[in-house]
């Protein structure tokens, strides 16, 4: 199967499509900012990046399509909010358009991931860290990315789809 511009919400899908593995790019959309992070080839650890100013949906691609090439990114894990019973709501769905035109803009494959609980466990962690209430509010997008990306990232390399 062609990995390019394919979509899925399993881990194992995910891996079949990247059987050698490489870089990841982990992506939490908010209304207003993306944040961003990355994981090394091997799949092992997530790294918080930058938070991108959201905008028209082709500026925010070509900053996108630039982070991929600078950093030889095969696949991008975006979080899916879905609400604390599981159910879809707008946000899941604006997530899922977003999802498809960038798989078709970037010809990247992308794996939808779960992500309740990402920003709360972020700014526990940036709290643990005694990080200042007003650089949290700056760096909580990239670090909820992370969050969602070390996700996925566990299940892909530990097998546990």
């Amino acid at each position: 199967m062609d990995p390019a511009g394919t979509i899925v919400e399993t881990a194992r899908d995910f891996a079949a499509l990247l059987p050698e593995g490489g870089a990841l790019l982990g992506l939490d959309l908010g209304t207003q900012t993306i944040g961003v992070a990355s994981c090394d080839a091997g799949w092992r650890y997530a790294t918080a990046g930058t938070t991108l100013p959201r905008g028209k949906f082709a500026a925010d691609a070509a900053k996108l399509a630039e982070l991929v090439l600078a950093r030889a990114i095969r696949g991008i894990v975006i979080g899916l909010p879905r609400n604390m019973d599981g159910s879809e709501g707008p946000r899941a769905q604006a997530s899922r358009a977003y999802a498809r035109n960038l798989a078709a803009r970037l010809g990247q494959p992308i794996l939808l991931w779960d992500e309740r609980w990402s920003t709360l466990a972020a700014e526990r962690d940036l709290i643990a860290q005694d990080i200042s209430r007003k650089k949290r509010g700056a760096a909580i997008d990239s670090h909820a990315a992370a969050v969602i990306l070390q996700g996925a990232i566990d299940a892909l390399a530990g097998g546990s789809f």
